[in-house]
């Protein structure tokens, strides 16, 4: 049954309506995304660069498989409520690791109804939710290095942008406008937050107090909430700007930046657009693997590269204080 969920706003509640980026809201999404059969629309370039790292890890056979259907509910516990505005994915981690073995036992048995079954692994982790989270955070980690970290500047960047926008639309025109605007299954009016279409009823009886709004890039096209108290809820909602993330930008005019940094660290710079292991970069610039390594220390010395490790390689990615580097250089 769809039904019409009616979040009731105090003053005290609008007071405490906050924007947060959630490294671990991304997890499950992307996870579900990745070992669909589907291409999808936006995130098909992402997905064709991510997907056999992940399937050579395991992961498609792993924790996760069993945590994250292919639809539907995903457990709560994955996607603790942050406390700041941009909680790193290892205090995430840890305060998956921290959650009450009550709380992880009851997540387990709704999606044992939504689904019909446990497996093997999520049954061990029913048993014994603190010794086992363990070993689910540790995959976690594996994934989110393998799958997000080396494009989370890019990302992050995406969710910052929207963030912003929405802080201005509050400061031109009030909240009301903010909630109304979120997404066309939302709507604001008498001081209560209306969602459409839901298979679940969302008050404050269920619910924290105020409102925790979580710009999504693989959240969509619909939204995702999490309550469980004494957490605010948690509305995670698909961000602007989805649709260009993963769209090539332009080559960036680099003959006064190279003169900066050098010829060789700056065309490594260029070639990071898409997070590269050494011998990939040695492939398509014809430098050798003992220079590009020496070059690639230098650029994560200065903040301009991030390293991730993917199984035996390590991948490199660009930070946002490259990409606004190369922007400045180009203009």
């Amino acid at each position: 049954m769809v039904v019409l969920a009616e979040l009731v706003f105090s003053a005290s509640d609008l007071a405490q309506v906050r924007f947060a980026v959630s490294p671990m809201w991304e997890v499950a999404p992307s996870f579900r995304l990745l070992t669909s059969a589907a291409a999808h629309p936006v995130h098909r370039p992402w997905a064709d660069q991510v997907r056999s790292r992940v399937m050579a890890a395991g992961l498609d056979r792993g924790w996760l498989s069993e945590l994250i259907p292919p639809t539907g509910y995903v457990p709560d516990f994955l996607n603790p409520a942050p406390t700041g505005p941009a909680p790193t994915p290892a205090a995430e981690l840890d305060a998956i690791r921290a959650a009450p073995a009550d709380r992880v036992r009851k997540d387990l048995d709704h999606l044992a109804r939504h689904q019909g079954y446990l497996g093997p692994r999520l049954r061990s982790l029913h048993a014994a939710p603190q010794t086992r989270l363990a070993n689910l955070t540790e995959e976690i980690e594996t994934y989110w290095e393998l799958a997000l970290a080396p494009y989370w500047a890019r990302i992050r960047e995406v969710l910052d942008a929207d963030i912003f926008y929405r802080a201005r639309m509050v400061a031109e025109h009030g909240a009301g406008c903010l909630l109304n605007d979120l997404h066309t299954s939302v709507s604001w009016d008498d001081n209560a937050l209306r969602m459409a279409r839901r298979k679940q009823p969302l008050t404050r009886t269920t619910a924290g107090t105020g409102l925790l709004l979580i710009p999504s890039a693989f959240t969509g096209p619909g939204l995702r909430t999490r309550t469980t108290l004494p957490d605010p809820p948690q509305l995670a909602y698909p961000a602007r700007g989805i649709g260009s993330l993963w769209t090539a930008r332009p080559a960036p005019r680099t003959e006064a930046l190279s003169a900066v940094l050098g010829r060789s660290r700056t065309l490594l710079l260029t070639e990071l657009e898409t997070p590269s292991s050494t011998t990939q970069l040695a492939h398509r610039t014809g430098l050798s693997p003992a220079g590009i390594s020496q070059s690639l220390t230098a650029l994560r010395k200065a903040g301009l590269v991030t390293a991730h490790r993917a199984g035996r390689s390590v991948l490199y990615a660009r930070t946002t204080a490259a990409d606004t580097l190369l922007q400045a250089a180009s203009t």
